[in-house]
């Protein structure tokens, strides 16, 4: 695996990047980096060319001081391609990343293969994602009196907090989870708060591309899979038995194995 850094237009961006083939983008849940893909990318490595970037104020990627949006992350998702030699890309995100490859696919529509949205949190219910917002600055992300985030315990995350771990968090998980919110600081809600400010209704309904979504059992939003087949034209959804948060961690040899075969483009 190689890392590296792209200069933008918003600092330097900080990537992952494995293997070799047809390439795929990932795009990682709020608060965590490309750190929390290292088992996806190796998973995929094999029959793919796979780049993960840090968001800007996420992971090893430059802070950013306001909020940006999801054009923000798609433009350094392209500048990172473009270093690459990358033209044309499958994306696949989970969560707030799953927003991310939706607005990728249909702001770069050139450029994009296929999408993956795993965790896709789309709630047909209007404000649902400004109340999750909400909820989670509530206390589910404890920080200090300057407003610099706590580390956390995995019994904190199982007792107050389940519904944002996998079904089996391991410390591994919850140490690169930890490094991961230090490293974003204070700057803590920029990307949830975009997913917040984005329609993704209206970004769902607007995919042409062929797109895969792959749903926690448990996850809040997989009761809505039905809804979010009905907004994409050429879509399916399963959802993953016994699964919950953090499916491209826990989960990542079993996206893989339902995801290869989908970006080759087998039936």
């Amino acid at each position: 695996m190689h890392r590296g850094l792209v200069k933008t237009g918003l600092g330097h961006i900080h990537y992952r990047t494995a293997g070799s083939g047809p390439a795929v983008m990932l795009f990682h849940i709020n608060q965590q980096s490309s750190a929390l893909m290292i088992e996806l990318i190796e998973a995929l490595a094999p029959r793919f060319q796979v780049v993960a970037m840090d968001y800007p104020s996420h992971g090893h990627s430059d802070p950013m001081a306001g909020q940006p949006d999801y054009n923000d992350y798609v433009g350094c998702a392209a500048h990172v391609l473009d270093a690459l030699g990358i033209a044309k890309a499958s994306v696949m995100g989970e969560a707030v990343g799953a927003g991310v490859a939706v607005h990728f696919a249909n702001t770069l529509h050139h450029r994009t293969e296929r999408v993956v949205l795993l965790n896709c949190p789309f709630s047909p219910e209007r404000g649902r994602t400004h109340e999750h917002v909400r909820e989670l600055q509530g206390g589910l992300r404890p920080d200090d009196e300057s407003g610099f985030p706590l580390t956390r315990t995995i019994s904190f995350m199982e007792t107050v907090d389940p519904s944002h771990a996998p079904m089996a968090p391991s410390q591994s998980w919850m140490d690169r989870i930890n490094t991961a919110r230090m490293e974003v600081g204070r700057n803590g809600w920029q990307a949830v708060t975009a997913l917040a400010n984005y329609d993704l209704d209206d970004g769902l309904r607007r995919l042409t591309q062929p797109a895969l979504i792959l749903l926690g059992e448990h996850f809040h939003y997989a009761k809505f899979a039905s809804e979010m087949i009905k907004r994409s034209r050429d879509v399916r959804a399963e959802v993953l038995a016994g699964a919950r948060f953090c499916i491209s961690w826990e989960r990542a040899g079993e996206i893989a194995e339902k995801a290869g075969p989908f970006l080759l483009g087998a039936a």
